[in-house]
């Protein structure tokens, strides 16, 4: 199932991207990821409650709090600097950029996290960093 959900990801990932350039036109960058935010929080909470898992709170320890607390952080910086992005270029330009983060990932996995790092894994990486570079040729 997770390669479904990595579809479906990779789907609304790129009707964000469209939507929130028509509906950032007139509109300080800031204030619409204000507006996205609050749907998101909205969003999330109401699956969280309506699935029952607000019962999971009291155990999540403090190492579950740092971490998802420095990562909605991580999020909150991304969204902010991608519609500033959005605002200023075009969409098609800026998305390959972030999602280079792609390549990132995978450093930051093998470091971070220890994930394997292969030669598939690399030939990917370099391909991504490629594609990335000839999106932003004029």
């Amino acid at each position: 199932m997770w390669k479904l959900y990595a579809v479906l990801s990779a789907v609304f990932a790129a009707l964000t991207s469209i939507l929130a350039k028509l509906g950032i036109k007139g509109v300080n960058s800031n204030l619409a990821t204000a507006i996205r935010t609050v749907v998101i929080i909205l969003l999330a909470w109401g699956i969280v409650f309506s699935s029952g898992a607000q019962q999971g709170i009291k155990n999540l320890t403090k190492q579950n709090w740092l971490f998802l607390i420095l990562s909605g952080l991580a999020t909150g910086l991304s969204w902010l600097f991608y519609y500033k992005a959005i605002a200023e270029g075009n969409v098609s330009q800026v998305a390959p950029i972030d999602k280079s983060s792609i390549v990132l990932t995978l450093i930051l996995s093998y470091i971070i996290l220890g994930e394997q790092f292969t030669t598939k894994t690399f030939i990917a990486g370099a391909l991504i960093t490629a594609g990335t570079f000839v999106m932003l040729l004029p």
